[in-house]
């Protein structure tokens, strides 16, 4: 569940990065056009982050949990603000699913499915 949650907020943002990218191709009117390829950037790395993290939590991988933490921290930090700005269903549809993958993260099934380490050789 917690995997879904990650990759359905990675959709989103991909989708936020391309909205923004078309702005951006349109001539939408920016303070720095630098800075505006800049946050394009993040918006996409970010993207592939929390792809990889969802991904990875559905494996099992242990590092996975504490990634998907800080993605719902940061999702909570932008959705409290919109919730009381007064935009209530971007707010609540930020909120719940960032509360919902918190608690699960805390699940004692959650803990032991994904406490899996690397299987991977050493590099050395």
């Amino acid at each position: 569940m917690i995997a879904l949650i990650v990759a359905a907020e990675a959709t989103a943002l991909l989708v936020a990065a391309g909205w923004y990218g078309y702005e951006l191709v349109t001539g939408a009117p920016v303070l720095s056009f630098w800075g505006a390829v800049f946050t394009l950037g993040l918006l996409l790395a970010f993207s592939a982050w929390l792809y990889s993290v969802g991904h990875f939590l559905f494996r099992g991988r242990r590092w996975t949990r504490a990634a998907a933490l800080v993605a719902q921290l940061f999702v909570l930090t932008i959705g409290f603000p919109t919730l009381t700005a007064g935009v209530v269903w971007a707010g609540v549809a930020m909120l719940l699913p960032a509360l919902t993958a918190i608690v699960l993260l805390f699940d004692k099934r959650v803990i032991s499915y994904a406490s899996q380490t690397g299987g991977l050789p050493p590099a050395l």
